[in-house]
C-alpha cells in the first residue's frame, strides 16, 4: 500500500485541478506530508475524476470524507499546551453543509418531456395559447 503524494503548487490554482482543490479546502500545508496534510494527491484526483465537469460535487465528496475522518478528534490539554483538534473538523462540516445546500439547489431542474433529456422544456413561451381558437 503506497503512502500517497502530498504536493501543492499555488501557481496552478487558476486551473480546476488538484492544486485548486487543495486551495479551496485549505489543505495546503504539504511540507509535513501526512502529519500536516489531510488529503493525498491521489484522493483529490480520484474525487475530481469521479465527477468530471462537476467541481462542486467533487469538492462535496472530499468535504464529506474530511468530516468523517476528523470527526473523532477531540480537544486536548496538557499543562499549558491546548490543542483545539475538532476546530478544523467543525469548519469543514460548515463548508460541507453550505456546499450541499448549494449543490442540491442547482440540481433542481424543470421537468422535460420524455426521458428527461430529449425534447423541448416542459414550460415554454406560448404554452397556454390555443392554436384552435378562431381570431377572425
Amino acid at each position: 500500500m503506497s503512502k500517497g503524494a502530498y504536493t501543492y503548487e499555488p501557481g496552478n490554482i487558476t486551473e480546476f485541478g488538484k492544486d485548486r482543490m487543495r486551495f479551496e479546502l485549505g489543505d495546503t500545508m504539504v511540507e509535513g506530508l501526512a502529519d500536516t496534510t489531510a488529503l493525498t494527491d491521489e484522493e483529490i484526483q480520484a474525487a475530481i475524476d469521479a465527477y468530471p465537469n462537476k467541481w462542486k460535487r467533487a469538492k462535496l465528496m472530499l468535504l464529506e470524507s474530511l468530516c468523517r475522518r476528523f470527526a473523532y478528534e477531540v480537544n486536548t490539554k496538557t499543562g499549558p499546551l491546548s490543542l483545539d483538534m475538532n476546530g478544523r473538523a467543525k469548519l469543514w462540516k460548515e463548508d460541507y453543509d453550505k456546499l450541499k445546500k448549494e449543490v442540491q439547489a442547482e440540481s433542481v431542474s424543470v421537468p422535460r418531456f420524455g426521458n428527461g433529456v430529449d425534447g423541448p422544456p416542459y414550460f415554454h413561451t406560448g404554452m397556454h395559447e390555443n392554436e384552435r381558437v378562431w381570431n377572425g
